[in-house]
């Protein structure tokens, strides 16, 4: 799909136009609209003042016969008083929605807003996961082309902004792409080869350790979590290193589970479905720094993606098992199913070897998460105060929002080990689940700055995303949007600091 700024007068003579337009708003003061033949104009006002209101979520066509234009497509934008920016990126989903019901190939769009989220969003609502499908004889619906409406003089930074967008969306929908491929297609292996793909593409490192290597470093958690498993686990290193030599990187790491039945603490039915998506904080991890790199950002960037399956058999890891992890702490396993922070564990330790300015792990990690917050936000969690604002405020401008809950030391006592040193959940865990994941794997970062993102109510569209059912690809845009605050972070911590 391509998106291509044109000027007002140029998008008025396409064949299908879309104008937004608040609660009772008057076209008439549209730049493109203004620009339409008289007749075309003549018919869209008096349609707009007796047919629609601007309602949210409303949308309208009017149809023409004859002439350039044939269809010009009102959508409502709702009260003007309570438009935001979720509703902002809502909308160029609600046009490729419309176009593709439409099977309209092309349109021109009278507004686009920040043409760098409209970029963004239209390519996430225009992917589907069709790859086990048998195409129809009409193929699937396509938008080839969409052209924003832009002043004359705002052209070249309108491509610029449209080209950023544009690689995050690509990178979104690349790892929706990973994260909706079934577990028998997307092992730790095929994990790994997709990692090696997307740094060959975008221009970064990628090195592969085997079960071999895993097990040189002493990371228990992971062997531990993929001895049931016939598929062998991979530690999946990512860098970028595109800062100054001397600036610490951002060390990302993301949770790989490929298939996640629960092991020996079997998943119900019903939940073990959508666990081929429990490696959705790996994909995000691998793509948020592909895009990182093609959009050139001036940082040094490291990712690590533990990559396993959690499957129950006579070799399978059990509950009650000690697991020495890398850092020498010993894992008490009182659940299978809390396999996520045990190879999380390990790989936040391997963490501390770049001598990180903040590490942040990407975790389908709880469905307390999910509990704690419905379907509409991450939660997000982080072992310095003073960065809380800022991480919630990456969310914000990236479009994959989160929201804090504590981290505090009340919460250690109750993941105490009974055996071991730590336990992997707590005895109880009905109440405060996701904090008590949370605060296990900051046992494992030392002093280093940290953020946990648990990604798990994200992990799936709902039906107000306006998007393809399956993968939301959480967690790309916040990490690209992250990797640009990095600078203001640090600077804040190195204050904080002195």
């Amino acid at each position: 799909m391509k998106i291509t700024p044109v000027s007002h007068a140029q998008a008025a003579r396409a064949k299908t136009i879309f104008i937004p337009l608040f609660k009772n708003e008057s076209p008439s003061g549209d730049a493109v609209f203004m620009r339409l033949a008289p007749s075309v104009k003549k018919a869209v006002l008096e349609f707009a003042r007796k047919e629609f209101r601007g309602d949210e979520g409303e949308t309208k066509s009017v149809w023409f016969a004859v002439g350039a234009v044939r269809r010009v497509r009102l959508f409502g934008k709702g009260e003007k008083s309570k438009w935001n920016a979720r509703k902002a990126d809502i909308l160029p989903r609600r046009f490729i929605r419309a176009a593709k019901a439409d099977r309209a190939s092309e349109y021109a769009v009278s507004s686009g807003g920040d043409l760098t989220a409209f970029a963004r969003n239209s390519l996430m609502a225009h992917f589907e996961y069709n790859r086990y499908k048998e195409t129809p004889k009409g193929g699937w619906p396509e938008v080839k082309s969409i052209t924003p409406a832009v002043a004359d003089t705002d052209r070249a930074p309108a491509v610029r902004a449209i080209a950023e967008g544009s690689a995050i969306g690509e990178e979104v929908n690349s790892a929706r792409e990973l994260a909706n491929t079934p577990g028998s297609d997307m092992t730790p292996m095929h994990l790994a080869e997709a990692a090696r793909l997307a740094a060959k593409r975008a221009g970064f490192r990628a090195t592969i350790l085997d079960e071999k290597a895993i097990a040189r470093l002493g990371m228990g958690g992971v062997l531990g979590v993929a001895r049931g498993s016939d598929e062998k686990p991979r530690f999946i290193i990512l860098e970028y290193r595109k800062g100054a030599k001397d600036q610490k990187p951002l060390v990302l790491v993301g949770k790989g589970v490929t298939f996640d039945t629960g092991g020996i603490n079997l998943k119900p039915e019903q939940y073990m479905y959508e666990m081929h998506m429990d490696m959705s904080g790996g994909a995000a991890v691998i793509h948020g720094i592909a895009a990182i790199a093609r959009l050139k950002l001036a940082i040094n960037v490291v990712g690590l993606v533990p990559a396993v399956e959690n499957m129950p058999s006579g070799s399978s890891y059990r509950p009650g098992d000690l697991l020495k992890s890398m850092s020498g702490k010993t894992i008490e396993v009182l659940n299978t199913d809390a396999e996520g922070r045990v190879i999380l564990a390990d790989a936040l330790t391997y963490a501390l070897r770049y001598k990180p300015g903040l590490i942040a792990d990407f975790a389908t990690l709880t469905g307390a998460a999910h509990v704690a917050l419905g379907n509409y936000c991450s939660a997000v969690f982080t072992n310095r105060d003073a960065l809380t604002e800022k991480l919630v405020a990456v969310g914000t401008a990236s479009g994959d929002y989160v929201w804090p809950l504590p981290l505090w030391d009340e919460y250690l006592h109750e993941i105490k080990g009974t055996f071991g040193d730590i336990a992997n959940m707590a005895k109880n865990d009905r109440y405060g689940g996701a904090i008590h994941g949370a605060k296990f794997l900051e046992q494992f970062v030392e002093d280093a700055p940290f953020a946990h993102i648990d990604i798990a109510p994200r992990m799936t569209a709902v039906d107000s995303d306006i998007l393809a059912r399956g993968a939301t690809g959480v967690g790309v845009r916040y990490i690209a949007e992250l990797a640009r605050a990095y600078p203001g972070i640090m600077k804040q911590e190195e204050g904080i600091r002195n």
